[in-house]
């Protein structure tokens, strides 16, 4: 328990990243919690908020309910949809702000994700000038992703944000914009996390997000791809939830940080679409694909469904990627506080076990069940 005090104002508290997040404030703090969710009132951001409670500690729900107030409110809108005495409410209570709310999608249009990624940030940015006009703004943190990399090749570092790169898809690109925005802000005392692809808890391989690296993984426990286009040799940059979670956490609640970029990655840890591939058809006894270059693949008639390429085609990019990411900075800070990255190798065995548990999501699992189950 830290001796931190004050109110942290959470967005996207109903999120995979919000909720691990929240759950360190509550069991690891005294803060008090503003969690901005998505309703039409209060009353129901309330009961949104209760069944985010109830699915992340059970029966212990009720010990923490009175610690989180849920405020309704559009994260597009201006002032958050909210009347001018309610917004200045939240800015002078906010000591801390946390905004983790986004579109993770990669398959909205360049103008669908700006709206929700780029557009939210704005009205979060201004609610922070607000706060820091009343003066009591400690911190306004910033959850973003290390692929702003977007298609640069080799390192890529924590100090580094446009370095020329073009982008995969609206996902990479309306984060990167929204950086920007952060750092256009001069007087603001920012930090930026920027996680790679998270993946469930490394104890639990609980998830309450089945994207990303999970649909290959889902394709491939099917027998559904016979050849993916990926190079043998590419990085596959991924974390857990608990350490993205821990990490921010730690560093918000640290002295110092202030106008710092944290990677929160598996850098030097990072695996390879072939060892990813070799564990995955291990598990699920299936033939390991074989891995074409993307030329290759296009050229070649696969007997994979029209409708599976098209789904996958969103992630093809990633299995070829050439970016590293540089974490030393972060890993040096998070070292010192007994935190920790660890390769996926060590527990892809879990994940896949809880996704097959859950049925890839289609049986919801709550967290403080898979917990309860290690």
């Amino acid at each position: 328990m830290t001796g931190s005090d004050g109110t942290v104002l959470l967005t996207g508290a109903t999120g995979f990243v919000g909720m691990e997040l929240l759950v360190r404030y509550l069991e690891r703090t005294e803060r008090h919690v503003l969690a901005i969710v998505r309703a039409g009132s209060d009353e129901s951001a309330r009961e949104r908020m209760e069944a985010v409670l109830g699915n992340l500690f059970g029966d212990q729900a009720g010990r923490y309910g009175d610690r989180v107030t849920a405020v309704a409110g559009d994260m597009t809108a201006p002032r958050l949809g909210l009347d001018p005495g309610r917004w200045d409410w939240l800015a002078a209570d906010s000591t801390m702000i946390v905004h983790c709310a986004a579109s993770v999608s990669f398959g909205l249009s360049l103008d669908e994700a700006r709206a929700v990624n780029v557009e939210g940030t704005r009205r979060m940015l201004e609610l922070a000038g607000r706060a820091q006009a009343l003066g009591g703004l400690e911190r306004y943190a910033q959850v973003s992703t290390a692929y702003v990399a977007g298609t640069h090749a080799g390192r890529f570092c924590e100090s580094d944000l446009d370095v020329g790169q073009s982008f995969n898809n609206s996902y990479e690109q309306s984060k990167f914009e929204s950086e920007q925005l952060v750092r256009s802000h001069p007087g603001l005392p920012f930090t930026i996390f920027r996680p790679s692809i998270v993946v469930g808890d490394r104890t639990s391989g609980w998830t309450a997000a089945f994207n990303v690296l999970y649909w290959p993984l889902r394709a491939l426990a099917r027998g559904l791809f016979p050849a993916v286009p990926a190079v043998a040799s590419a990085p596959v940059d991924v974390v857990s939830i608990d350490y993205v979670a821990d990490g921010i956490h730690e560093l918000c609640e640290s002295p110092g940080g202030i106008r710092q970029t944290y990677h929160l990655t598996a850098g030097a840890e990072a695996s390879t679409i072939a060892e990813i591939a070799a564990l995955a058809s291990g598990y699920f006894q299936q033939p390991l694909p074989r891995l074409l270059s993307p030329t290759e693949f296009l050229a070649g008639d696969h007997g994979i469904a029209r409708s599976m390429l098209e789904e996958g085609a969103m992630y093809f990019p990633y299995f070829s990627v050439q970016t590293t990411f540089d974490d030393a900075f972060t890993r040096a800070r998070l070292q010192a506080a007994g935190i920790s990255v660890a390769p996926l190798r060590e527990y892809m065995g879990r994940l896949l076990d809880f996704a097959t548990w859950s049925r890839w999501g289609k049986r919801p699992i709550a967290r403080a069940e898979a917990l309860a189950a290690v």
